[in-house]
């Protein structure tokens, strides 16, 4: 899928930048208030650094991911992705 991640790359606690199999690239950034139930996980630093692609999706371990579809359609868009 155009929408799979190839690449993503940890810029700074709540911030990541990832590629798309197509050439997209776009940074993905997390909103303290987004940190709640599922992903609470990621206010803490050194988790949030575990990121890896899965898939073709960004993931952390106990299988938190995002939607790579909605990231895709955000980043082409915006060029950014706010989760909030």
């Amino acid at each position: 899928m155009y929408w799979d991640i190839v690449e993503v790359k940890l810029e700074s606690h709540l911030v990541l930048s990832v590629r798309f199999s197509d050439g997209t690239c776009g940074k993905v950034r997390f909103l303290p208030t987004r940190l709640r139930g599922v992903f609470t996980p990621l206010k803490n630093p050194d988790f949030f650094k575990k990121v890896f692609i899965a898939d073709g999706v960004v993931t952390w371990p106990g299988e938190i991911d995002l939607a790579p579809d909605a990231m895709y359609d955000e980043i082409k868009k915006h060029g950014e992705w706010i989760l909030s």
